[in-house]
């Protein structure tokens, strides 16, 4: 039986205090990711409301939509902090995400748009493993695909795709923490079946002791597991150069790296430093790597002891400004708060410049950078002259963010290697027609300041997989070459934003009137291939 969204925000709370992760921020990923994955999806925000426990919360629905759109390109935070402290609840934690996004797009009226963009969620929470913005590629092999049991209902047939990329997902993170999901098939490597314990597992009535047969090396339940360690500086450092494209960026971070860890071992000599700024500002267009690299540049920070946690904590304006003045300090001072042992990664910085309350915003944003300065470094980031502009115009940003990295544009070759990697990583297949399409399409594509970069083909990428699964969802039994290959006509020039879904027209009285171009329930939910030609020939009977 498909678990609900609420059922499954439930469950991610459940993991999230496993893991210990605060659970009202993992309980915000999990109503943000499931907000962008379903945003697409008519009708789906009512449907969001009510699972959320929030009826007619069509605003915040939205806020949550934006807000997670940041998730279909990477890892969320508390998930991206679990991957850095090698956790072994980050099986778990990803677990939940995944179920997370597939009850999001079972919402409203279900559809291709809907799958794509949980594919790639899922995906995406592989973090460093397999990051979906800049083709990071994953760090684990292939997987096998799981094997379906055929279930009635709304679109199994096209949200299987959805499943066996969770499931991926899940076992990808056994192996990197050792936990056996339920749901997930037959573990990755030699970890023990469901009906078998493992060794040195106690079963019921079993004595606390070893038995004679038990490896000495293998630790009791009552045992504590050796802590991971966290990644270093030389991992970090690698998964920053497999970055495709980025020349001039990762040079500049190697040399951050680098100085900052000769400040570090001349303080530890008793020797004087001078004061470096760890804050950055990093300029560029949209989807070229800049949240990536803020992520990495965190773990780097924490990895050389500048910073206590290496968390990212991605704000914009609406985040840090309030609708009164006077709020705006305490909404600042508390984002602050949330980042302070790691990074506070601002888009869109320039913003909050201009008014009053983008003022208050800055001058606490100050203050706090003073008060918090041995363990939280701001990352800023925008378009380039914008920012140039934003920073000189205050001194007190000026005197704090003195290295500028730019952000190039990606070529069209260095897109469609990008592309082949995110492929690769969802499991999937594009071969020759597909790229040649992809290249046509590039090339018509125009680049102004606000051209997607690697956005703009992961949103290629995401509505292609949502448009194979629509081609396959009449095929009970596809072959695995079926399941996995992309075809040239899956490609389609994708919407930067997705539009707003239309609200439900409302009488006077206050009840809900029917859409001008409501289908029966039957009609919709049976996802007919020949409905639109079957009302066609009705309405012109």
């Amino acid at each position: 039986m498909n678990a609900s969204l609420a059922d499954c925000l439930n469950a991610l709370v459940a993991a999230a205090r496993e893991a210990g992760v605060d659970e009202a921020t993992a309980r915000a990923e999990g109503e943000a990711l499931a907000a962008t994955v379903a945003e697409r999806s008519k009708g789906a925000f009512v449907d969001w409301c009510e699972q959320t426990g929030r009826p007619g919360a069509t605003e915040e629905f939205f806020v949550a939509a934006k807000q997670g759109n940041r998730f279909r390109a990477g890892p969320t935070p508390a998930m991206s902090q679990l991957h850095l402290e090698k956790s072994p609840h980050a099986a778990s934690y990803a677990g939940a995400l995944a179920d997370v996004a597939l009850a999001a797009s079972r919402l409203g009226q279900a559809g291709p748009d809907a799958v794509g963009a949980a594919a790639t969620v899922t995906t995406a929470q592989l973090g460093s493993g397999a990051n979906l913005s800049t083709g990071l590629p994953p760090s684990g092999g292939a997987f096998d695909l799981p094997t379906r049991q055929p279930v009635p209902g709304v679109g199994d047939e096209m949200l299987d795709q959805v499943r066996r990329v969770g499931d991926q997902v899940r076992r990808q993170l056994e192996a990197m923490g050792g936990a056996n999901l339920p749901g997930t098939g037959a573990p990755a490597g030699d970890a023990p079946t469901s009906d078998a314990p493992a060794p040195g597992v106690e079963t019921a009535g079993a004595d606390n002791t070893r038995t004679a047969t038990q490896e000495p090396d293998k630790p009791t339940a009552e045992e504590p597991k050796p802590e991971e360690p966290t990644k270093t500086v030389e991992e970090l450092l690698a998964e920053l150069d497999a970055l495709i494209g980025l020349k001039n960026v990762k040079d500049e971070i190697h040399r951050q790296a680098a100085v900052l860890r000769v400040e570090g071992l001349r303080k530890k000599a008793g020797l004087d430093t001078p004061t470096i700024t760890r804050h950055l500002v990093f300029n560029g267009n949209p989807g070229t790597g800049k949240t990536t690299v803020a992520r990495l540049v965190a773990g780097i920070y924490r990895a050389l002891g500048l910073l206590s946690k290496g968390q990212l904590v991605e704000v914009d304006r609406s985040e840090l400004v309030a609708g009164y003045l006077g709020q705006t300090a305490q909404k600042t001072a508390e984002v602050v708060k949330s980042a302070e042992g790691g990074v506070l990664f601002i888009d869109e910085a320039y913003s909050l410049a201009g008014d009053q309350y983008g003022k208050e915003a800055i001058d606490t944003l100050v203050k706090e950078m003073e008060d918090k300065r041995d363990d939280l470094v701001v990352i800023v980031a925008g378009y380039p002259l914008p920012m140039a502009i934003f920073i000189s115009e205050n001194p007190g940003l000026e005197s704090r963010f003195r290295t500028m990295i730019e952000f190039q544009n990606y070529t069209d070759d260095e897109l469609v290697a990008i592309f082949e990697q995110m492929v690769g990583n969802a499991d999937y297949d594009a071969g020759e027609e597909v790229l040649a399409r992809l290249r046509e399409i590039l090339a018509d594509a125009p680049r102004g300041p606000s051209f997607g970069n690697a956005r703009f083909v992961r949103n290629m990428l995401e509505a292609a997989i949502g448009h194979h699964a629509w081609r396959l969802r009449d095929i009970k039994e596809p072959t695995l070459e079926q399941l996995r290959s992309l075809e040239a006509d899956d490609l389609v020039v994708p919407d930067d934003e997705p539009e707003e879904p239309a609200v439900e027209p409302v009488a006077e009285d206050g009840t809900l009137l029917p859409p001008d171009d409501a289908e029966p329930a039957e009609v919709v939910d049976a996802l007919e291939p020949v409905a639109d030609a079957q009302e066609s020939q009705e309405e012109t009977s």
